[in-house]
């Protein structure tokens, strides 16, 4: 009788684990908050670069400023809730979706296929390339013209780095965390170059003097756009109507003429700026 109970006690106990179990796996799957969830807590959480100038960067009072941050109000505004700005490096914004410490990121998220398996990019409101920076006592026009020993600044986590690193495994790469860092780097005479978003090397050149975009565009035209939790879908829905519908006020026109004209001029506007995620284009 006490063996039978005894293996009873043990059935129950391995039946116990393997509920805790799924339980655990289950919630782990979703990570994510719904729109529902989000708008009963009256919060959302959204990555954005803290440094980051003028995309997404604190001032000098403390606070969020920049481009990506005027569409994350709107956000938080047009659903009604309190926006919580997250500040993250290039190389967290996956992670921070994936473990659910952010619900939106909006921190210049350059759509790839290699991202696009690991999050929900919604429609893009903004276009870009990678472009190259130097010095102007040596302007690269041509990574050739690079030598073994020649160094060139990259994010880690970004586009350029993932571009270099599969295109021109040659070139010798000098990784940065933070933009603060990279800029000053480059300031330093660190590096002979600098490979990022073209519209970050390009407002480095135009506040930088001494320094000149001698590569505007390299490798292919690509779209920055929101990225949401992987199964997200009532998010992802929401926000894929949210800017077809801002598209009929030209906002991310306004939103450009607020935080970036004062760095790139009208010239880049229509360039730069995707309205209703480009359908119309």
């Amino acid at each position: 009788m006490k063996n039978i109970r005894r293996l009873f006690a043990v059935a129950a106990a391995l039946v116990l684990a393997f509920s805790v179990s799924v339980s655990v796996s289950v919630s782990a799957d979703n990570v994510y908050r719904t729109l529902d969830e989000i708008i009963a807590d009256g919060t959302i959480n959204i990555g954005v670069f803290s440094d980051k100038y003028p995309f997404g960067f604190v001032d000098e009072n403390g606070e969020y400023q920049g481009y990506d941050v005027y569409f994350a109000r709107r956000i938080g505004e047009d659903l009604g809730v309190k926006v919580n700005f997250v500040s993250t490096e290039a190389a967290n914004r996956v992670e921070y979706l994936e473990t659910g410490k952010v619900d939106i990121i909006l921190a210049n998220f350059t759509v790839t296929p290699e991202r696009a398996e690991k999050v929900d990019f919604a429609l893009p409101y903004m276009n870009v390339a990678l472009g190259v920076v130097s010095p102007d006592s040596r302007v690269i026009t041509d990574l050739k013209q690079l030598g073994p020993e020649d160094r060139v600044i990259v994010i880690s986590g970004t586009t350029a780095e993932d571009y270099l690193i599969k295109n021109n495994p040659e070139v010798t790469l000098q990784k940065y965390d933070t933009y603060a860092n990279a800029k000053n780097a480059l300031e330093n005479g660190n590096a002979v170059a600098w490979a990022n978003d073209n519209t970050e090397v390009i407002a480095f050149a135009l506040e930088n003097e001494g320094f000149t975009v001698g590569i505007p565009s390299l490798g292919s035209q690509d779209t920055i756009a929101p990225a949401v939790s992987k199964g997200n879908e009532t998010l992802l829905n929401w926000l894929n109507e949210e800017i077809r519908s801002l598209a009929g006020e030209q906002f991310f026109h306004k939103d450009y003429e607020e935080t970036l004209v004062a760095v790139y001029g009208l010239d880049y506007e229509d360039s730069l700026v995707l309205e209703g995620g480009g359908l119309a284009e």
